[in-house]
């Protein structure tokens, strides 16, 4: 019988593919990058036409050795990695790694993991595609060459730990001015007169001044407020005009990366990383229990920037929402979506894999995050293909003494796809008036022209325009999609690399620059113009789509970009060595116990640290957590038992391996013994006991008790249970799911 060896990037999607896959198919994953370009120096020879110098990624080893060994005794392999340009880069890795023919070897691609989609793959395999290749390369290398040259100029002249990125540093740059702008903001006073009308029975109307019958007045101080409060107090409201009127209100399109990652922010306030975190998770597969057919892959591929939608997915919503909701919620032709000019439009939309299995269907397999995502999805698409809802608004005219006061609202006359999902709508800010859009006001009750009412209540306010807000993720992901900055793979790392860098830090939900952050950019914006400009990184993605689609070669793109940046670099270096400016040291309200001085911050071989500014008078330091906070010490405790050596007290103290116990007499007597909670499981390994333990960054983990003469250690609870193939000891995921310890062996069950 032939064998078959299909090479998958993800370990989490052995099961799924090998659920759909016949006997005679070897699954296994290479767990992403197995090349990489040496951390060790530049590894590009720009001399040279850009050629790479790439080396096996440390500790993919047996990885790798194990790809070879079932290389060897395939008779076909179907590389099948992610179906974007780093999975292409991935298959061709591997494909340069393993040395097989491209007879042997294949690339097959899925934009979702069902049984159909991926038996469809298995029979068209293709040759990898090169200029995706290259696309990914010339990414790779341009990041590179500036994070390689740039960083040791700024290490040079200004100071020691500054990096400058290509795509991030024009992000920091985003939200740096983002916060000059609202530094610079001087707020407007303004003012409103809202008014409660009745006629005495049970109607009542809110209306708001709008001015005079010719023309909008704004009222900008207390005094001309107060004038028109005078005017009107007491006098009757008369209904001087109704304007009725309907709409069509469209459904949103189905999601992309970017709306996906805004909308899920906007709703449950998930981050960016954990979005597409769960989304791997649903497009991997999750285990529905043997019922619903084992595991299944729940959404297509989840980094996309295109709106098209297959066929046969348009067609099983059509049979869906007709069934569902009946021949009025269905529009007279199916809804086509087109995407923006500069998009991949490699994949489709974010959807649901199948129809059937709706989230109330599946809700019990799914964690709560999971649910809510995957009903996000699940929602907007069915929505997506939809009838229009129809709105009925309304606008009211009072008129007293000259002045009008307007009242607006509206009714949904037909829901159409507002009977399944509504996009969150960002909010106006203040000083932006929308009390008289009918969109976005309340239901008006029945009125009639020339109807009188009178003032229940009257209030004239007073109010100052407020500067913009900052940027949260998901409104920064919609500015760089909007300027064309990064595609739908780097919005995220972009954000999550700003921050652990230190350039940007979260403050609640929103995201502000350090004293880090602005000094960086200054020196970026005065030496580096091209690589911070937005329009220059927005032209350098649309080459690299170009290379992606044959019309440009990579060495072409990455000369010309080169031979702008080497002469910005040289001037650079002479400029900042002449007058590097100042970075200053970034003060805290810690207080020195050593001078009493405002500590500030360092950063150090474990990361920021608070010291004295008098160094090296005053030596003295705090450690921080990774927030910034103080760390507070742990009070000593003290054992329940007496030292078997001396009989001093033991105490309990925190090491590298968690808590153990220590004499308190110690360095004169050196007993010690490990503080462990046993979990009643053998260690696969020694077969001694497994324990848990709290290790020095306050994480739980389990391991031998002899650790670390006994290296078996793991996050996942170890359970008494066998894998039925290989023996091993069974593993509790946090989804649920038992899984072999031994990471060759593939089985997974739900727990």
């Amino acid at each position: 019988m032939a064998t078959n060896l299909v090479i998958l990037e993800s370990p989490g999607k052995i099961v799924t593919v090998k659920n759909y896959l016949g006997s005679n198919y070897k699954v296994i994953a290479s767990v992403g990058h197995i090349r990489d370009l040496p951390k060790s120096s530049l590894g590009i020879d720009i001399d040279n036409g850009f050629e790479a110098h790439y080396i096996n990624i440390r500790g993919k080893g047996d990885v790798i050795k194990e790809l070879k060994k079932e290389a060897k005794k395939a008779d076909k392999i179907f590389f099948a990695t992610d179906p974007d340009r780093e999975g292409e880069a991935i298959s061709w890795h591997l494909a340069s790694i393993l040395g097989e023919d491209s007879k042997k070897a294949k690339r097959i691609s899925f934009n979702e993991i069902t049984r159909a989609a991926v038996k469809e793959a298995i029979k068209n395999p293709r040759e990898i595609d090169l200029n995706l290749v290259n696309s990914q390369q010339a990414r790779r290398f341009l990041d590179r060459i500036v994070g390689y040259k740039v960083s040791p100029v700024l290490w040079k002249t200004v100071k020691s730990g500054l990096s400058a990125g290509r795509v991030q540093s024009v992000a920091t740059k985003i939200i740096v001015e983002k916060e000059q702008e609202i530094q610079a903001f001087k707020p407007v006073e303004y003012w409103t007169i809202d008014a409660t009308l009745t006629d005495g029975k049970r109607k009542n109307i809110s209306a708001r001044f709008y001015g005079s019958k010719s023309k909008r007045i704004k009222l900008k101080n207390q005094k001309d407020s107060f004038a028109i409060l005078e005017a009107v107090k007491g006098g009757e409201f008369r209904v001087c005009d109704i304007k009725k009127g309907s709409k069509k209100r469209l459904p949103s399109p189905p999601f992309i990366t970017s709306t996906l990652q805004q909308e899920a922010s906007k709703k449950y306030n998930f981050q960016s990383q954990k979005t597409m975190k769960l989304a791997q998770e649903l497009y991997e597969g999750i285990n529905l229990g043997a019922e619903l057919g084992g595991v299944q892959g729940l959404i297509t591929y989840m980094r996309t920037d295109s709106l098209r939608v297959s066929e046969e997915a348009q067609k099983s919503a059509k049979e869906f929402i007709l069934e569902r909701y009946g021949d009025d919620f269905y529009p007279s032709n199916a809804r086509v979506y087109k995407s923006k000019t500069n998009a991949q439009d490699a994949h489709e939309a974010i959807r649901p894999s199948n129809l059937k299995l709706e989230p109330s269907v599946i809700k019990k397999a799914l964690s709560s995050d999971q649910y809510k995502l995957y009903k996000l999805i699940w929602d907007r698409f069915i929505a997506s293909q939809m009838e229009s809802a129809e709105i009925s608004t309304v606008v009211v005219d009072f008129e007293n003494n000259g002045y009008v006061f307007r009242s607006s609202g509206y009714t949904v006359s037909f829901l159409g796809y507002m009977a399944v999902y509504e996009e969150t709508v960002d909010e106006a800010p203040a000083g932006v008036d929308d009390a008289f859009d009918p969109e976005k006001n309340n239901k008006i009750p029945v009125i009639s022209g020339n109807e009188i009412l009178t003032v229940k209540k009257i209030d004239a306010l007073q109010h100052f325009t407020e500067p913009p807000p900052r940027f949260d993720e998901a409104s920064l992901i919609k500015f760089l999609e909007e300027k064309g900055i990064g595609r739908p793979s780097t919005y995220t790392p972009i954000i999550t690399v700003i921050i652990s860098r230190g350039y940007v830090s979260r403050d609640g939900r929103f995201l502000k620059p350090t004293q880090l952050g602005e000094i960086t950019t200054k020196i970026m914006n005065e030496h580096f113009p091209d690589i911070v400009d937005y329009q220059f990184t927005a032209v350098m993605e649309n080459r690299l789509d170009t290379i992606a689609s044959g019309e440009e070669a990579l060495s072409e793109v990455l000369s010309d970009f080169y031979k702008g940046f080497s002469s910005e670099l040289a001037k650079a270096e002479s400029k900042l060595a002449e007058s590097a400016p100042e970075v200053p040291a970034e003060e805290t309200d810690i207080i020195c116990d050593g001078c009493g001085s405002k500590m500030i911050i360092k950063n150090g071989r474990f990361g920021k640290f608070a010291a004295c500014p008098n160094y090296p008078k005053c030596k003295f330091t705090k450690a921080l957590n990774k927030d910034g906070t103080l760390v507070v010490a742990k009070k000593t405790e003290i054992a329940d038992f007496k030292c078997e050596i001396c009989g001093s007290d033991v105490l309990i103290r925190n090491g590298q391996f968690g808590e153990f116990y220590a004499c308190s007499n110690y360095p004169k007597c050196k007993f010690t013994k490990t503080k462990v909670v046993t979990v009643g499981v053998k260690c696969p390994k020694c077969g001694d006991e497994i324990v848990s333990r709290i290790g020095k960054t306050g994480k739980q983990f389990y391991s031998c008790i002899n650790y670390p003469k006994c290296n078996f250690s793991t996050w996942d609870l170890p359970v008494n249970e066998k894998c039925p193939k290989c023996d091993s000891i069974l593993l509790q995921k946090k989804n649920g799911i038992l899984a072999c310890s031994n990471y060759k062996c593939d089985y997974k069950t739900k727990g």
